[in-house]
């Protein structure tokens, strides 16, 4: 739950940080599929259509080790031009750091 609270308000974000304060995004064209294993880990994906018709999509899986992107056609490549499959290290809590 935590997760899909996270990507919509992350969308949201974005689609307020427009210069012209306009919300271009339609909604209906945002789709989430989630799942979560008895041990807890999510996968799922997440879907979009922008302004121009483009539509972007990111495939995620949140376990023990974090969030990570396995595939999307908007996550760029790192520098050295790794792309996203799950392996290129997770997005940790800072709550973690409280235990």
């Amino acid at each position: 739950m935590k997760v899909t609270i996270l990507l919509v308000a992350a969308l949201a974000t974005l689609a307020l940080a427009r210069p012209d304060n306009v919300l271009n995004i339609d909604l209906d064209d945002i789709h989430l599929d989630q799942d979560i294993a008895e041990d807890s880990t999510i996968t799922g994906s997440y879907t979009w259509t922008d302004p121009d018709g483009n539509q972007h999509f990111v495939k995620y899986v949140a376990d023990d080790d974090g969030y990570r992107v396995l595939e999307s056609n908007v996550v760029p490549a790192t520098v050295d031009g790794v792309r996203a499959n799950g392996e290129q290290g997770s997005f940790v809590s800072l709550e973690d750091l409280d235990d």
